[in-house]
């Protein structure tokens, strides 16, 4: 048995190319994913990205009929796969799949430069595992794609020399910026590495034109993301809601610093272990490029405040080539241990194999793969023929998407973005506080029927105003008329 778990584990490494390893990343990536791709959703998030990006594939811009605060980029994305292959769970999950594996890729051609085949290879594998599993990770999620730009921007960095290769540096790292702008971080602790390496080996003007190449490339594309709005006249649109809400929101939130310490010193400790006992090279230019980056991604942590599970798809790539690296130079295993890591490799998807039972359970009771409260109500709103003109979704909002229907208001594209007050003039929204909209879509707008979940507040406990008026609005002037697993289903009384 032994023999046999050692022959699987004896990977010819040596002869893999960067497309055989692509496919094996895709394959796993795939098998992984694959259960998560009939959920109506893992993350509220990618509800959102879905809606914002149906708005602009319907011809209108973000941020001028709906509104969420993310940039440009996240939103194209979504829109390019509905554009094409139109209301499909599978094509956007499919996509995400891709996005996994093309990061995995990168990890493994950016270990290549430091390590061998052999770890690198299994750096990559854990990269698929870490970027898909534990938490909402089975959704697109933004940081999938700016993780994507901006690791294959770094590969660009440290692979090629010529001076153009830097301008399309720029223009990946832009994508990621516009993307999630928390990579903005990590972009300037990574210039600034570059800028004083170039410096302490007597290259300062080769440097100089080098990072000019690539912050041209960097503004060009965000220059890029303006042009529509330019073009409509809604640059002051654009700007204050890519630029200045992100501001505006950071005041608001309920995290302390605190709360993002424990991550941050674990990952440095870790960094710095490996470097005093030379599992970790110090002296390579990868290391410390990888260094920086991770130190600019764990500043952002600590600047918001909080650390998602979601936000760590931005840490795991850098962070595993180290790891692997520090791992490769450990003593070889033995034989006794090898089956035990066989075993441990095969139990790191629970998640996807309690899915696959999910998904199978589901198509026998109830008829469908695709599975989830966003899913059911909205056949439930369907094959009843409720009014779903003016339908709010406080949980669920997907089921917009499936419904052909918009949110109320413009702030109501995400529930939360109801109490974000200080959002309200980036979204040019003519209510002041988070009472006055609320009230404006119960009172004056008058959903039909509104959506909630089940033994959860609608809005975050803290804010006590919101939720006993909801509550007891609802208690008033609805009922209830069907309970989907944890989704309540609420009819407005005549």
């Amino acid at each position: 048995m032994l023999k046999k778990v050692n022959a699987l584990l004896d990977i010819p490494y040596n002869r893999l190319d960067w497309k055989t390893v692509l496919f094996i990343l895709f394959l796993v990536a795939l098998i992984i994913r694959f259960p998560f791709f009939f959920r109506d959703y893992v993350d509220r998030d990618e509800s959102t990205f879905i809606i914002m990006a149906q708005s602009w594939v319907d011809g209108h811009l973000p941020y001028t009929r709906l509104w969420d605060l993310k940039p440009p980029i996240t939103f194209l994305t979504f829109a390019g796969i509905i554009s094409i292959f139109g209301k499909s769970f599978i094509a956007i999950r499919l996509a995400g799949t891709l996005f996994v594996a093309l990061t995995a890729l990168f990890t493994y051609t950016i270990s290549l430069t430091i390590t061998s085949k052999k770890v690198a290879f299994w750096a990559s594998v854990f990269c698929v595992f870490f970027l898909s599993l534990f938490g909402s990770l089975q959704g697109v999620m933004s940081e999938h794609i700016c993780t994507l730009f901006f690791i294959s921007g770094l590969y660009v960095v440290l692979s090629r020399d010529q001076k153009y290769w830097f301008l399309i540096a720029g223009l990946l790292f832009g994508l990621s910026v516009m993307s999630k702008l928390n990579m903005a971080y990590p972009l300037l602790s990574l210039g600034v590495f570059l800028l004083s390496k170039y410096i302490l080996q007597k290259d300062t003007w080769q440097g100089i034109q080098r990072l000019t190449l690539m912050g041209l490339g960097f503004l060009l594309l965000v220059g890029l993301t303006a042009v529509p709005y330019l073009l409509n006249n809604l640059l002051e649109t654009w700007f204050g809601s890519i630029f200045e809400a992100p501001l505006a929101y950071s005041k608001t939130k309920f995290h302390s610093v605190f709360k993002a310490l424990p991550m941050v010193l674990v990952t440095a400790l870790l960094i710095l272990a490996g470097l005093r006992t030379k599992l970790i090279d110090g002296n390579s230019k990868t290391v410390q490029a990888l260094i920086a980056v991770i130190a600019g991604v764990l500043l952002s942590f600590i600047q918001t405040g909080k650390v998602n599970g979601h936000y760590l798809i931005q840490l795991y790539p850098f962070f595993l080539i180290l790891a692997a690296v520090a791992a490769g130079k450990l003593p070889r295993i033995g034989q006794k241990y090898s089956f035990a890591m066989a075993i441990l490799i095969l139990l790191v998807p629970m998640e996807s194999y309690l899915e696959y039972a999910n998904v199978i359970s589901n198509k026998i009771k109830k008829g469908s793969f695709y599975n989830g409260e966003g899913v059911d109500i909205p056949n439930y709103i369907t094959e009843n023929k409720l009014n779903t003109e003016n339908i709010f979704f406080t949980e669920y909002h997907i089921g917009y998407w499936l419904l052909g229907e918009e949110p109320p208001t413009k702030a109501a594209t995400h529930p939360s973005n109801i109490t974000r007050e200080k959002l309200f003039p980036f979204m040019d929204n003519p209510r002041k506080t988070g009472l006055e909209e609320l009230r404006y879509i119960m009172e004056q707008i008058q959903p039909e029927v509104v959506v909630a979940r089940k033994k959860k507040t609608i809005f975050d406990k803290k804010l006590v105003d919101f939720n006993q008026y909801i509550d007891a609005y609802l208690a008033e002037h609805y009922r209830l008329i069907k309970s989907i697993d944890r989704g309540l289903i609420y009819q407005r009384l005549k």
